[in-house]
């Protein structure tokens, strides 16, 4: 795989490897689907910006077999919308221990550890690590997270990342050439 930033050619095959197994992706999302800011309107309703491209993303990866789940300690309304937009059927907000969320959702799913992967930007999300085949940072996240990330992608989070790893995926499964030469034909996300 090429473009992955990493140093060796082994971490490449052993990330392409785990990519491939991949069935469950769970996405955190302030900071990952989200820049991380906090808009207020005059009513101080939290406003939230989402990426088109990782919308997108999300359409592609659930097309391809992926089940797409979202787990977020924050609560605003505006996450419930989102998923409810992209199909994303299993959507939990408030999570406070992600660890014991995730494991809930993998039960409920059937899905072991060696076929997840999460995608997280803060401290809070290092504890899915021993539950997850694949850890994944934005280029953003917090320093701790980074450093104990199996991968950490090139864009930051809400501006793409969801998208660079969606790709790397579909590209394990050999959809993204297709993709890419005959384009997407449903609505974006």
């Amino acid at each position: 795989m090429t473009g992955l930033g990493l140093r060796s050619r082994l971490q490449r095959l052993l990330l392409g490897r785990r990519l491939a197994a991949v069935r469950l992706l769970v996405c955190d999302v302030d900071g990952v689907l989200t820049d991380g800011g906090l808009h207020y309107d005059e009513s101080g309703r939290v406003v939230k910006r989402f990426d088109v491209r990782d919308g997108l993303a999300v359409r592609m990866l659930q097309r391809s077999g992926i089940e797409v789940a979202l787990l977020s300690g924050g609560r605003s309304g505006a996450i419930e919308q989102r998923a409810r937009h992209l199909g994303i059927e299993h959507c939990r907000v408030g999570v406070g221990d992600k660890a014991a969320g995730l494991e809930q959702l993998q039960a409920e799913l059937a899905v072991a550890p060696a076929h997840t992967a999460f995608i997280g930007d803060d401290l809070n999300d290092l504890t899915v690590r021993p539950r997850v085949a694949l850890l994944i940072s934005p280029a953003d996240g917090a320093n701790g997270l980074r450093q104990r990330a199996h991968w950490v992608l090139r864009r930051r989070g809400g501006n793409g990342a969801l998208r660079e790893l969606a790709e790397a995926l579909l590209q394990q499964r050999g959809a993204l050439k297709a993709l890419q030469r005959h384009g997407w034909r449903e609505g974006n996300g």
